[in-house]
């Protein structure tokens, strides 16, 4: 789904979720799936959006996320209200993603878009995947949507959203 600078979020989008469920440090059951309304639950917040093109991938786990899990306290210092990350994983996969980040509560939200949201062909990867990008979501309204070239994380990555914050 193409969006641009000053282009409202789309109503009704929503992706799997899995709240939190703590454990005692070791990756289990995750807990039960919801629809988690990001129209709703983001039209009064400013929200940093990345996407990635699968949990666990070496680009995604080494140099997408952990950009975010460093940089997290400076981009809420910048007034973000959510910061979340979705890719083409189902939710159990998502929140296992999350817990071996060692991500506690909702300081990062791990969603599983099942393509309807963003889709794209990746490379190497069958099959569909999202793509590689980053939304600032600003009470409903897109104030910065860049998609990366092919194997990069450069216009997606933390440093290039909080220069734009």
């Amino acid at each position: 789904m193409p969006l641009a600078v000053g282009d409202a979020f789309p109503e009704e989008v929503s992706f799997g979720w899995i709240p939190y469920v703590p454990d005692n440090g070791e990756i289990t059951a995750c807990g039960i799936p919801t629809r988690y309304n990001a129209s709703k639950e983001w039209a009064d917040k400013k929200v940093v959006l990345f996407s990635v093109p699968g949990a666990f991938t070496p680009g995604c786990s080494v140099k997408h996320l952990p950009g975010y899990i460093e940089n997290l306290s400076k981009l809420k210092g910048k007034g973000v209200d959510v910061v979340a990350v979705i890719a083409y994983n189902d939710c159990f996969v998502m929140s296992a993603w999350g817990k071996a980040n060692n991500i506690k509560g909702d300081d990062i939200l791990f969603l599983s878009d099942d393509a309807k949201f963003s889709q794209e062909k990746v490379g190497w990867m069958k099959g569909e995947r999202t793509g590689r990008y980053a939304l600032i979501i600003d009470h409903g309204v897109i104030t910065y949507a860049e998609n990366e070239p092919a194997g990069e994380v450069t216009v997606s990555g933390a440093e290039a959203v909080l220069a734009k914050l």
